[in-house]
């Protein structure tokens, strides 16, 4: 196979991975990212130092590459669409005009025929008020834009929490009230689409988040089969009614019935599809490589089951004792800083051989 250049908007550990499995398939990457010292430059070709959104670096990246993929779901629209007139680009722009808005997303999830948390648009402190009274004081507001690991969001338990000024507080820009979820536990699924419309399904994660970030990612998830069917034909709704090609992370909630409700979706590699590097053959870095450019998908079956810890922040200190830990993949992001918060690397951790179900 002969090599093939790949444009990647964004430079954060995201951008680093698919790098790295772009490598091993032969392919060059080229990264555009404002921060010149970001981890995917480490890894990759070249790199173009601009804003995302840059008329003139969107055009040189269009003419050094034969496709463009992004790595976050931020990208702005209208540079994705720029880049379409000269070059593929996938995931299509379509699916970060979802997924940028959390109440276009709701809309679109519940078009495909994906439950959702009931949920109300919120653009003054007037309609907050009585999103609240539809939902008996209870619910989570979150900003319809941007907001990620937490970030944006303001949680409403009972009439004592009180929403005066809170419209204000959170800039007065457009924001969604979704209903609480009485949920069991969180699982989130990471597919595939590849150009031919074939679609490839991870084994769902069982994910616990600590201060709204991804905490620890564990295989198998504690669902009934019925359940991980139902998560993976979502999945393939989603991806076929957005025409999609690449990888995508949905995140679900599993109520006491096993059936689900999703929360949200990534059209991208996802935090909680890290575990696929140590446990699968074909990670989903190399799946997303692999369907951008027109390969066969991989299998996306799991020969062990596994626990992926996120480090943040000072978790970065505790590397030599996991280093020192059979069975264990560390992987550093090659960030020099360590900030609260901050996602410095994940471990990976193999607890043995797939378990096969019974009956």
């Amino acid at each position: 196979m002969s090599a093939t250049t790949i444009g990647i908007i964004g430079g954060g550990q995201l951008g680093r991975m698919l790098a790295m499995a772009a490598a091993r398939l032969n392919f060059r990457i080229i990264v555009l990212e404002p921060q010149s010292d970001c981890p995917a430059a480490q890894l990759a070709s070249e790199q173009i130092v601009a804003p995302y959104d840059d008329p003139e670096a969107l055009d040189a990246l269009a003419r050094a590459c034969q496709l463009v993929t992004y790595e976050f779901e931020n990208v702005p629209v209208a540079a994705a669409e720029r880049l379409q007139q000269s070059v593929p680009v996938y995931p299509p722009p379509r699916a970060l005009e979802v997924a940028q808005d959390r109440l276009t997303e709701k809309r679109f999830l519940n078009d495909c025929g994906i439950a959702t948390a009931d949920f109300r648009a919120v653009d003054s402190q007037d309609d907050l008020e009585k999103a609240l009274a539809d939902f008996d004081d209870r619910g989570v507001l979150k900003t319809r834009r941007l907001g990620y690991d937490g970030k944006g969001q303001r949680l409403f338990r009972s009439q004592e929490d009180d929403p005066a000024g809170v419209f204000d507080s959170l800039g007065r820009v457009p924001l969604i009230l979704e209903s609480l979820v009485a949920f069991e536990r969180e699982i989130s699924i990471i597919a595939a689409r590849g150009r031919d419309g074939t679609v490839a399904c991870y084994d769902p994660a069982e994910n616990v988040h600590r201060n709204g970030i991804l905490h620890t990612s564990t295989l198998p998830a504690r669902i009934s089969d019925a359940t991980t069917v139902h998560a993976a034909e979502g999945a393939r709704r989603l991806l076929d009614a957005l025409d999609y090609v690449g990888v995508i992370g949905i995140e679900f909630f599993v109520m006491p019935d096993g059936s689900l409700v999703a929360n949200e979706i990534a059209p991208r590699v996802h935090n909680t599809g890290h575990w696929t590097e140590a446990a699968c053959v074909v990670s989903q870095f190399e799946q997303h490589i692999r369907a951008v450019s027109g390969l066969v998908l991989g299998d996306p079956a799991r020969h062990s089951d596994c626990v992926m810890t996120n480090l943040i922040g000072d978790d970065i200190r505790n590397v030599p004792e996991w280093l020192g830990q059979r069975d264990v993949l560390v992987h550093l992001y090659g960030k020099t800083e360590a900030r609260d918060g901050r996602k410095m690397g994940h471990v990976t951790q193999l607890t043995g051989p797939k378990k096969q179900r019974n009956g």
